[in-house]
């Protein structure tokens, strides 16, 4: 349930923050559980050989059931393993959304090996996949913070910019959440999308930031 609004981010509540980019175009950063989040596909955060993994990867497997693995499999065995940057979807077998959208994220090395461009090009591949599927929404994790090591306030400055960008640019997609497991990831990603600068002709940026209760 939603307290109150406010600009601030709150040190000490779980919040929720809305990025209004148009009329109605809107991102939206929450701290959750992505594989019980409402969206018409979720987005995985995928290894090269689409296999099943841990953290969000094996979460969204074992949530979605084998279904998902068994056409990974298929895709992998027809085209190869995807590289750094690249997205294509499957079923979502169990879960709520109607699509998984599998994005391979780089590893970090460093900052200097391309890692930027790859991981915006997750968010951008992912973002065109689900707008050619004729989708409303579309829901990520933060790619390649967890086991693939990016930093997470650096992902966040790739992630926002390249979601609002896509999102402004799409044909369907009006509504895009990236769904943290923690409330630092989600300070980290806050802090970027309140950051961002006001577009030079459109409709200018809105942020509100909604208290949760208990």
């Amino acid at each position: 349930m939603i307290l109150a609004y406010q600009m601030e981010l709150p040190r000490d509540k779980d919040y929720f923050l809305r990025l209004m980019v148009g009329d109605p175009e809107e991102v939206r950063l929450v701290h959750g559980d992505i594989t019980e989040y409402p969206s018409d596909a979720i987005v995985n955060a995928a290894n090269s050989e689409l296999l099943p993994g841990g953290g969000v990867c094996g979460a969204i497997h074992r949530v979605g059931g084998p279904a998902i693995a068994e056409e990974c499999h298929r895709i992998c065995s027809e085209c190869g393993p995807l590289l750094p940057g690249q997205a294509v979807a499957t079923t979502a077998g169990r879960l709520q959304a109607k699509y998984v959208i599998h994005a391979v994220g780089p590893v970090w090395h460093g900052g200097d090996h391309g890692e930027a461009e790859m991981l915006s090009g997750c968010y951008r591949e992912s973002m065109r996949v689900a707008d050619e599927l004729n989708l409303y929404s579309v829901a990520f994790p933060a790619i390649s913070t967890g086991i693939f090591g990016y930093p997470v306030e650096q992902a966040a400055r790739v992630a926002i910019p390249t979601v609002i960008e896509s999102l402004r640019s799409a044909k369907h997609l009006v509504f895009v959440s990236i769904v943290l497991f923690d409330k630092a990831a989600l300070d980290a990603f806050a802090a970027a999308a309140t950051a961002q600068r006001q577009p030079n002709s459109g409709n200018p940026y809105k942020v509100a930031i909604g208290i949760m209760n208990d």
